[in-house]
Parts: C-alpha cells; structure tokens; sequence
C-alpha cells in the first residue's frame, strides 16, 4: 500500500477514487458474466458441430464401405480455394466469425469414375465446412477466455484491493484531520484560558 498525505485534498482525491472504482465495478461485472455466457454459446457450437461431423462421417462411412473401391479419391480432388470470414464484435471484443467457404473439385474422367463421386464431394465439403466453422469458432473461444481473464482480473482488483483500499485510506484521514481539528480546538481553548490568565 502507498503511503498516502493526511490532508483534505488527499481525502477528495481518494473518494473520487472511490466513486470511480464503484462507478466502473457494475460494468466490469456485466462484462464478465456477458462473456461468460458467450464462452458457454460458443461451447455449446463446437459440441452441436462435432455431433453433426461426427453423424455425417457416420453416414458416409456405412454407405462408401458398400463401394470398397480404392484409389477413387486422391489428394487435391477436392481443395478448400477460399475461406470467408467476417469479423464480429462481443462485450468489446473482436472475433472472427465465419461466413463459408469456396471449394474446387478436379475435373475427373466421368466414365473412369463411380457415379457416386458426386455424392461423396458433397459430404467431404459439408464435413470440410464444419471443420473451418470448429476452427474460426475456437478461435473466438480463445479469444473470449482471455478477455474473460483480463476483465475477472479487473474485478478482483476493484473488488478486493482498490476499493477496499480507498475506503481505508478515506477512514485513516478522516481519523488524522479529526484529530487535528480536536487538537486545534483544545490548542485554542488553552491558548484563550492562558490570555485569560494574563489579563486579569
């Protein structure tokens, strides 16, 4: 703890400190409890498209196992061109929110390839577009928590040291002027008696 003055300018000084702190404190908890809850939406995102990836790998898996053919799908048949993102805004913070994708499938021979090659692309992109949406989502998660950090960090610091603090350098003062004043009417009162003494 600093060592503060005892006089009247450091007493307004500290509880204008005060104010601000208390003034500032609802907000910062607002802010906490909001990110917070969007921590938990986010979350519950990530959960919802793992399940959906998840349920259509499923489906794909039942179905290309009846073909077994082998060799059909090869590296760079279908590749991600473009990703579309957008940026948003959440309790002040700046996160990336995703927009979509631009795919490209490789010309392919039509009567050397199964007629379900189409189908397949079609689900390899639907699990590509959950993949990039997990990954832009993470990365707003990410950003969440250390704001959440920042801003609980915050709180905690009002909560319990400037505040606390103000308020006991506000009674320290308090008590010294007090004092003082005391002092000065007990001063005058003897110095007034004494002056009594040698006038009479």
């Amino acid at each position: 703890m600093a060592k503060i003055k005892l006089t009247k300018n450091e007493l307004k000084k500290q509880k204008d400190e005060l104010k601000m702190y208390q003034r500032y404190l609802p907000t910062l908890m607002l802010k906490k409890q909001q990110l917070q809850t969007e921590i938990r939406v986010t979350e519950n995102r990530i959960r919802a498209l793992r399940a959906e990836k998840e349920r259509i790998d499923e489906s794909f898996r039942s179905w290309i196992a009846v073909f077994g053919e082998r060799g059909i799908f090869y590296p760079g048949l279908l590749r991600v061109t473009a990703i579309r993102t957008a940026t948003g805004n959440i309790a002040g913070v700046e996160i990336p929110v995703f927009k979509g994708a631009e795919f490209m499938i490789d010309a392919y021979d039509l009567m050397a390839t199964p007629m379900w090659i189409d189908s397949a692309a079609e689900k390899l992109k639907a699990v590509l577009l959950l993949d990039l949406e997990s990954v832009t989502l993470e990365e707003q998660r990410r950003r969440l928590e250390k704001e959440l950090r920042t801003t609980t960090q915050r709180v905690n610091l009002f909560e319990k040291v400037k505040i606390p603090e103000s308020k006991s350098n506000i009674k320290k003062i308090r008590v010294y002027l007090g004092d003082q004043q005391t002092a000065a009417v007990v001063r005058g009162k003897i110095a007034k008696r004494g002056m009594e003494r040698v006038a009479e």
